[in-house]
């Protein structure tokens, strides 16, 4: 689903964010990526996104070369990922529906169509009570699975999260990763940057880790 061949990439500045990296994810497969703050995490899932492009090497997402995606064509791509942030980036003067309807608004989906899929996507993160609230009233789980919602809005076969627990007590912590792993369970390519070594090391799935750019861990496919 997911495979990157000796991709690197360095900034105008001269910086290189990643060099050489190789690994494959599986298609319907949940695996973790981590490494120090700087490492890489970022943006090898903007590569993933087309939101930049690799300096060397090749990245495949099912198959398809991105260095042959032409520019008109990255909205497509990107309809097929789902993307969690760390900071929720919610519209605070929206309501939830609103929030999680906007991915399928900008994509021109019928209005029947939008309610089905936004009440669905809040029926799985457990918030169709709060359709209506403003994302200030709520917690930051609860934001937290509002970003989530919209993510998935548009059942895409591939979810990337970047820190999605990054501000979240323990407990939430583990709430949000169930989430992700039933997500996954149901055909959901997974992959979730984070620090939180304890959190993701119970868990049990595979690990990437950056270290300088570099993969130093989790190259196979298992």
């Amino acid at each position: 689903m997911i495979n990157f061949e000796r991709v690197s990439k360095r900034y105008a500045e001269g910086h290189d964010a990643l060099r050489e990296v190789s690994f494959e994810i599986a298609r319907d497969d949940l695996v973790f990526l981590t490494g120090h703050s700087g490492a890489g995490k970022s943006t090898l899932m903007r590569l993933i996104m087309l939101m930049d492009r690799a300096t060397r090497g090749k990245v495949m997402i099912d198959g398809v070369d991105l260095a042959r995606v032409a520019r008109r064509n990255i909205p497509g791509h990107r309809r097929d990922i789902g993307v969690v942030f760390q900071n929720h980036q919610l519209l605070f003067d929206r309501p939830v529906f609103d929030n999680v309807a906007l991915p399928l608004i900008i994509s021109g989906y019928d209005y029947r169509e939008v309610g089905r899929r936004v009440r669905a996507a809040l029926d799985k993160v457990g918030l169709l009570n709060k359709e209506r609230a403003m994302p200030l009233t709520l917690s930051g789980g609860e934001q937290q699975r509002v970003g989530i919602a919209r993510a998935v809005v548009g059942r895409p076969r591939i979810l990337l999260a970047d820190e999605p627990t990054g501000n979240l007590d323990p407990e939430l912590s583990s709430e949000i990763m169930q989430l992700f792993e039933a997500f996954n369970q149901v055909g959901v390519t997974v992959l979730i940057a984070s620090h939180d070594l304890a959190l993701i090391s119970r868990l049990r799935h595979r690990i990437l880790t950056l270290r300088e750019g570099r993969l130093v861990q989790g190259a196979a496919c298992e």
